[in-house]
C-alpha cells in the first residue's frame, strides 16, 4: 500500500471509527457504568468481532478479485453507492441517547467481553460495510494479502484506542452528544455520503 493511500486510510478509519454505531453505544455506556477499566474488556471483545468480519470481507473480496480483472471497478462504484446509502441514512436517523439511570448488569471481565464480541459479530451491516469500504484503498498490482493485512491491523487498532478514549471520557461525552441531537449524525451522515462520492473516483 502507497503511503498516501495509507493515510488517506488511516484519517478515513479514524473519522469512522468516531460514527456513532452499536460498539461505541456499548463502550460509552459501559464506560459510564463500570468506569474505563473493566470496559477494556468489551473493547477486547469488539476488536476481535471487528476483525473476523474484517477477514471475512477480506476473503470475499480477495476471492472476487480473482476471478475478474474488472471486479475492483465494480467493487468500487458498488461500495460508494452504499456508502452513500448509509450515509442518508445516518443523516436521518435519530439523536444518540444514553440511559444514565440504566441497571448495573454483571460486569465480570469474561461478560463484558462477551458483550462486546456478540455486539460487533452481530450488526450484518458491518460485513457489509467492510465489503464496501476496504476496496476502496485495494491495489490491484500490490500484494492483495499484505495489503489486507495493513488494513485490518490500522483499523481495529484505530478502533481500539478511540473506544479507550470514549470509555475514558464517557461522562463528558454523554451531555456532549445528547445537546448535539441530530447535528452529530447529521455531521457522520454527510461524511460517509462525502466519501462514497469521493473514494470511487481515487486511484
Amino acid at each position: 500500500m502507497a503511503l498516501n493511500t495509507w493515510l488517506l486510510y488511516f484519517v478515513a478509519a479514524v473519522g469512522l471509527s468516531l460514527t456513532p454505531g452499536p460498539n461505541s453505544l456499548l463502550v460509552l455506556t459501559h464506560g459510564a457504568l463500570h468506569g474505563h477499566r473493566r470496559t477494556l474488556f468489551t473493547i477486547g471483545g469488539g476488536a476481535l468481532g471487528f476483525l473476523a468480519l474484517i477477514a471475512l470481507s477480506m476473503a470475499g473480496i480477495g476471492a472476487l478479485l480473482e476471478t475478474s480483472a474488472h471486479a475492483l471497478a465494480v467493487l468500487k462504484l458498488l461500495g460508494g453507492a452504499y456508502l452513500v446509502w448509509l450515509g442518508v441514512q445516518l443523516w436521518r436517523a435519530p439523536a444518540l441517547q444514553l440511559d444514565p439511570a440504566a441497571p448495573r448488569a454483571d460486569a465480570r471481565g469474561a461478560t463484558l467481553f462477551r458483550q462486546g464480541l456478540l455486539t460487533a459479530v452481530s450488526n450484518p451491516k458491518a460485513l457489509l460495510f467492510y465489503g464496501a469500504f476496504l476496496p476502496q484503498f485495494i491495489d490491484p498490482a500490490r500484494d492483495l494479502l499484505l495489503q489486507f493485512v495493513v488494513m485490518a491491523i490500522v483499523f481495529v487498532l484505530v478502533e481500539i484506542v478511540v473506544e479507550i478514549l470514549l470509555a475514558r471520557l464517557a461522562h463528558r461525552i454523554r451531555p456532549a452528544l445528547q445537546r448535539a441531537g441530530r447535528r452529530f449524525n447529521r455531521a457522520c451522515g454527510g461524511m460517509f455520503v462525502a466519501m462514497g462520492l469521493a473514494l470511487p473516483m481515487t486511484r
